[in-house]
């Protein structure tokens, strides 16, 4: 199995320093707040950018967009969708409070999107959308280069397999793919249907097991909790 400990210098950007990434970072996320793009054409989004985390994470969490409760709080996977995402990390040994303060969580496009014109649920970012917000997810993955990354939902999983393929195929699946992890989770929401029968909780019983897998070779267990 190839190494996947940053110790080991397999860093993409092993040459910069810690302070360089620190101001890397932080003026990632300033101008990530500071976009207008979206606006600039006609899309009706909340312009809060969500994320959280830091340039050091081993662990990326990546879903599809932030939801209201996302925007009122500050934070990724908030309220039940969060709680669910990490009840299911918890079988992994790992904290919520330290998840978020020591590893990295953003989305495919880092506004609110607004609801859906139905009413039901969040409207789902169009594809112009994802494009103006890519080079902000593509500097994020640059900058962090995390060990792992759990892309949630379909929108984030779309990113790193094919679109047609269904999650009952790649929930429950690992990739190694430029140099990092990809395990698939499906989306948390409560609205969503997929993860309350139980073959597909089996599946996301699986995907739980080969986070383990990496985790252990990786990651100490005194750094999940």
């Amino acid at each position: 199995m190839p190494c996947i400990s940053k110790k080991h210098g397999r860093r993409s950007l092993a040459d910069l320093t810690q302070t360089e990434k620190q101001l890397s970072m932080k003026q990632l996320r300033y101008e990530m707040k500071s976009c207008t793009l979206c606006i600039d054409q006609g899309f009706d989004i909340i312009p809060r950018a969500i994320f959280s985390g830091t340039e050091n994470a081993r662990i990326m969490v990546i879903g599809q967009a932030p939801g209201v409760t996302e925007v009122e709080a500050g934070r990724p996977f908030n309220a039940g969708s969060g709680s669910r995402l990490f009840q299911w990390l918890a079988e992994v040994g790992i904290n919520e409070e330290q998840f978020r303060t020591e590893q990295y969580m953003t989305s495919v496009t880092k506004c609110f999107p607004g609801k859906a014109p139905s009413g039901a649920g969040d409207r789902v970012p169009s594809k112009t959308e994802q494009m103006l917000c890519r080079p902000f997810l593509e500097r994020e993955i640059t900058l962090v280069d995390p060990m792992l990354i759990l892309p949630v939902g379909r929108l984030a999983i779309n990113l790193f397999f094919a679109a047609k393929e269904p999650l009952s195929s790649l929930i429950g699946q690992k990739v190694y793919k430029d140099n990092r992890w990809i395990v698939p989770l499906p989306h948390p929401s409560g609205a969503s249907r997929w993860h309350q029968s139980e073959e597909n909780r089996e599946r996301i019983r699986q995907a739980i097991q080969q986070i383990v897998g990496i985790l252990e070779y990786a990651m100490p267990e005194e750094d999940r909790k």
